[in-house]
Protein backbone atom coordinates (compact mmCIF):
# COMPACT_ATOMS: atom_id res chain seq x y z
CA UNK A 1 0.00 0.00 0.00
CA UNK A 2 1.28 3.48 -1.23
CA UNK A 3 2.13 5.81 2.11
CA UNK A 4 1.29 9.29 1.51
CA UNK A 5 3.52 11.57 3.60
CA UNK A 6 2.42 15.45 4.36
CA UNK A 7 4.79 17.74 3.73
CA UNK A 8 3.20 20.40 4.79
CA UNK A 9 0.57 21.04 7.78
CA UNK A 10 -2.84 23.15 7.18
CA UNK A 11 -1.67 25.81 9.89
CA UNK A 12 1.44 26.45 7.56
CA UNK A 13 -1.18 27.20 4.66
CA UNK A 14 -3.11 29.71 6.58
CA UNK A 15 -0.14 31.66 8.12
CA UNK A 16 0.55 31.84 4.09
CA UNK A 17 -2.50 33.35 3.62
CA UNK A 18 -2.20 35.27 6.38
CA UNK A 19 1.09 37.19 5.04
CA UNK A 20 -1.02 37.52 1.61
CA UNK A 21 -3.75 39.02 3.38
CA UNK A 22 -0.57 41.28 5.35
CA UNK A 23 0.84 42.37 1.76
CA UNK A 24 -2.89 43.42 0.86
CA UNK A 25 -2.90 45.66 3.79
CA UNK A 26 0.38 46.86 3.57
CA UNK A 27 -0.56 47.53 -0.57
CA UNK A 28 -3.17 50.01 0.87
CA UNK A 29 -2.00 51.20 3.36
CA UNK A 30 -4.22 50.09 5.89
CA UNK A 31 -2.89 49.57 9.83
CA UNK A 32 -4.87 46.74 11.29
CA UNK A 33 -5.27 45.33 15.07
CA UNK A 34 -6.54 41.77 16.35
CA UNK A 35 -8.20 42.23 19.18
CA UNK A 36 -8.76 38.90 21.40
CA UNK A 37 -10.39 38.15 24.76
CA UNK A 38 -12.17 36.03 26.59
CA UNK A 39 -16.37 36.18 26.50
CA UNK A 40 -17.52 39.18 28.13
CA UNK A 41 -14.54 40.51 28.53
CA UNK A 42 -16.01 43.89 26.87
CA UNK A 43 -14.36 43.43 23.32
CA UNK A 44 -17.10 44.96 21.61
CA UNK A 45 -17.62 47.62 24.23
CA UNK A 46 -13.71 48.70 24.01
CA UNK A 47 -14.45 48.77 19.83
CA UNK A 48 -17.07 50.83 19.55
CA UNK A 49 -15.76 53.47 22.18
CA UNK A 50 -12.54 53.41 19.94
CA UNK A 51 -14.79 54.00 16.97
CA UNK A 52 -16.27 56.81 18.73
CA UNK A 53 -12.61 58.49 19.37
CA UNK A 54 -11.79 57.81 15.86
CA UNK A 55 -14.22 58.37 13.28
CA UNK A 56 -14.32 61.61 12.44
CA UNK A 57 -10.08 61.09 12.05
CA UNK A 58 -9.54 57.72 10.26
CA UNK A 59 -11.75 56.02 8.09
CA UNK A 60 -12.09 52.50 10.26
CA UNK A 61 -13.80 49.33 9.33
CA UNK A 62 -14.59 46.75 11.58
CA UNK A 63 -14.34 42.78 10.98
CA UNK A 64 -16.43 41.17 13.30
CA UNK A 65 -15.66 37.29 13.85
CA UNK A 66 -19.41 35.18 15.03
CA UNK A 67 -21.78 34.16 13.76
CA UNK A 68 -24.56 36.23 14.58
CA UNK A 69 -24.70 40.00 13.58
CA UNK A 70 -25.52 41.36 16.86
CA UNK A 71 -21.86 42.93 17.43
CA UNK A 72 -22.34 43.90 13.82
CA UNK A 73 -25.54 46.23 14.13
CA UNK A 74 -24.36 48.04 17.04
CA UNK A 75 -21.00 48.87 14.85
CA UNK A 76 -22.61 49.72 11.84
CA UNK A 77 -24.89 52.09 14.16
CA UNK A 78 -22.46 54.41 14.51
CA UNK A 79 -21.85 54.88 10.76
CA UNK A 80 -18.52 52.65 9.72
CA UNK A 81 -18.20 49.64 7.10
CA UNK A 82 -18.73 46.51 9.29
CA UNK A 83 -18.62 42.84 8.07
CA UNK A 84 -19.30 39.55 9.57
CA UNK A 85 -16.68 36.94 9.25
CA UNK A 86 -18.97 33.73 9.68
CA UNK A 87 -17.00 31.58 11.82
CA UNK A 88 -19.63 28.46 11.65
CA UNK A 89 -19.35 28.17 15.41
CA UNK A 90 -14.98 27.86 15.28
CA UNK A 91 -13.33 28.96 18.20
CA UNK A 92 -11.23 31.41 16.25
CA UNK A 93 -10.95 33.19 13.33
CA UNK A 94 -8.00 31.69 10.45
CA UNK A 95 -6.81 34.06 7.29
CA UNK A 96 -9.53 32.34 5.31
CA UNK A 97 -12.29 33.75 7.03
CA UNK A 98 -10.11 37.07 6.86
CA UNK A 99 -9.96 36.96 3.23
CA UNK A 100 -13.75 36.65 3.07
CA UNK A 101 -14.37 39.39 4.93
CA UNK A 102 -11.70 41.70 2.99
CA UNK A 103 -13.80 40.72 -0.31
CA UNK A 104 -16.73 42.60 1.34
CA UNK A 105 -14.92 46.10 2.15
CA UNK A 106 -13.83 48.87 -0.16
CA UNK A 107 -10.28 49.07 0.94
CA UNK A 108 -9.67 52.35 -1.20
CA UNK A 109 -11.50 54.31 1.61
CA UNK A 110 -9.75 52.76 4.80
CA UNK A 111 -7.19 53.92 7.29
CA UNK A 112 -7.92 51.46 10.02
CA UNK A 113 -9.20 48.06 9.94
CA UNK A 114 -10.67 46.46 13.56
CA UNK A 115 -10.97 43.11 13.69
CA UNK A 116 -12.72 41.51 16.68
CA UNK A 117 -11.27 37.65 17.33
CA UNK A 118 -13.59 35.39 18.66
CA UNK A 119 -14.14 34.73 22.08
CA UNK A 120 -11.59 32.42 23.65
CA UNK A 121 -7.77 33.24 25.36
CA UNK A 122 -6.57 29.66 23.56
CA UNK A 123 -7.18 28.87 19.78
CA UNK A 124 -7.15 32.89 18.37
CA UNK A 125 -3.70 32.88 19.82
CA UNK A 126 -2.17 30.24 17.08
CA UNK A 127 -3.80 31.68 14.07
CA UNK A 128 -1.79 34.45 11.89
CA UNK A 129 -4.47 36.95 10.30
CA UNK A 130 -1.58 39.55 8.33
CA UNK A 131 -2.72 42.03 11.17
CA UNK A 132 -0.13 44.32 12.42
CA UNK A 133 -1.00 44.52 16.02
CA UNK A 134 -2.05 41.91 18.56
CA UNK A 135 -4.57 43.49 21.12
CA UNK A 136 -5.47 41.49 24.27
CA UNK A 137 -8.27 42.33 26.69
CA UNK A 138 -8.74 41.31 29.83
CA UNK A 139 -11.60 42.49 32.49
CA UNK A 140 -11.76 42.58 36.66
CA UNK A 141 -14.25 40.83 37.28
CA UNK A 142 -12.55 37.68 34.97
CA UNK A 143 -9.86 37.39 37.80
CA UNK A 144 -6.02 38.20 38.11
CA UNK A 145 -5.01 34.86 36.93
CA UNK A 146 -5.54 34.85 33.39
CA UNK A 147 -1.85 35.46 32.39
CA UNK A 148 -0.38 32.46 33.94
CA UNK A 149 -3.41 29.82 33.08
CA UNK A 150 -3.18 31.37 29.60
CA UNK A 151 0.60 32.27 28.66
CA UNK A 152 0.06 31.60 24.71
CA UNK A 153 -2.73 34.39 24.77
CA UNK A 154 -0.68 36.77 26.60
CA UNK A 155 2.83 36.24 25.14
CA UNK A 156 1.84 37.05 21.78
CA UNK A 157 0.17 40.38 22.87
CA UNK A 158 1.36 43.93 21.72
CA UNK A 159 -0.10 45.83 24.11
CA UNK A 160 -3.21 44.40 27.04
CA UNK A 161 -5.70 46.28 28.20
CA UNK A 162 -7.67 45.48 31.77
CA UNK A 163 -10.85 46.21 31.19
CA UNK A 164 -13.35 47.04 33.89
CA UNK A 165 -11.00 48.83 36.29
CA UNK A 166 -13.86 50.33 37.80
CA UNK A 167 -14.71 47.09 39.37
CA UNK A 168 -11.18 47.03 41.28
CA UNK A 169 -12.35 48.60 44.41
CA UNK A 170 -15.21 46.07 44.07
CA UNK A 171 -13.70 42.71 43.51
CA UNK A 172 -10.84 40.27 44.91
CA UNK A 173 -8.04 41.27 41.91
CA UNK A 174 -4.51 41.90 43.02
CA UNK A 175 -3.13 44.52 40.14
CA UNK A 176 0.53 43.42 40.93
CA UNK A 177 0.05 39.46 40.38
CA UNK A 178 -1.96 40.16 37.13
CA UNK A 179 0.96 42.31 35.43
CA UNK A 180 3.68 40.10 37.24
CA UNK A 181 2.00 36.91 35.44
CA UNK A 182 2.16 39.25 31.86
CA UNK A 183 5.71 40.43 32.81
CA UNK A 184 6.89 37.06 32.87
CA UNK A 185 5.94 36.59 29.44
CA UNK A 186 6.65 39.74 28.20
CA UNK A 187 8.89 42.33 30.24
CA UNK A 188 8.33 44.88 28.61
CA UNK A 189 5.06 44.96 27.19
CA UNK A 190 2.59 47.91 28.31
CA UNK A 191 -0.60 46.91 30.04
CA UNK A 192 -2.92 49.83 30.66
CA UNK A 193 -6.20 49.34 32.83
CA UNK A 194 -9.12 50.85 31.30
CA UNK A 195 -12.95 51.44 31.40
CA UNK A 196 -14.58 51.13 28.54
CA UNK A 197 -17.80 51.93 30.48
CA UNK A 198 -16.98 55.12 32.33
CA UNK A 199 -14.13 56.20 29.99
CA UNK A 200 -11.24 55.84 32.96
CA UNK A 201 -7.87 55.01 31.17
CA UNK A 202 -9.11 55.48 27.91
CA UNK A 203 -7.17 58.44 26.75
CA UNK A 204 -4.02 56.43 27.43
CA UNK A 205 -5.61 53.73 24.91
CA UNK A 206 -5.95 56.41 22.21
CA UNK A 207 -2.71 57.50 22.48
CA UNK A 208 -1.03 54.07 22.18
CA UNK A 209 -3.23 53.34 19.05
CA UNK A 210 -3.20 56.48 17.33
CA UNK A 211 1.07 56.64 17.92
CA UNK A 212 0.99 53.20 16.16
CA UNK A 213 -1.04 54.24 13.53
CA UNK A 214 1.53 56.94 12.90
CA UNK A 215 4.58 54.58 13.35
CA UNK A 216 2.72 52.30 10.32
CA UNK A 217 2.14 55.26 7.84
CA UNK A 218 5.87 56.75 8.41
CA UNK A 219 7.43 53.18 7.59
CA UNK A 220 6.41 53.93 4.08
CA UNK A 221 8.29 57.26 3.52
CA UNK A 222 11.76 56.80 2.69
CA UNK A 223 14.57 59.14 3.37
CA UNK A 224 15.99 60.40 0.33
CA UNK A 225 18.32 62.72 1.80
Amino acid sequence: MKQFVINQPILDELTKKGIAIRQVFDAHKIFSVNIMASPGAGKTSVILRTIESFKNIYNIAVIEGDVIELDVERVRNLGVPVVLAHTGGSCHLDSIMMEQALKQLNLEDIDIIIVENVGNLICPANFYLGTHRNIVIASVPEGDDKPCKYPGMFKGADIVLLNKCDYLDHEAFELEYFEKGIRQLQENIRILPLSAKTGEGFDKWIAWLTNSYDRYIKSFTIDTS
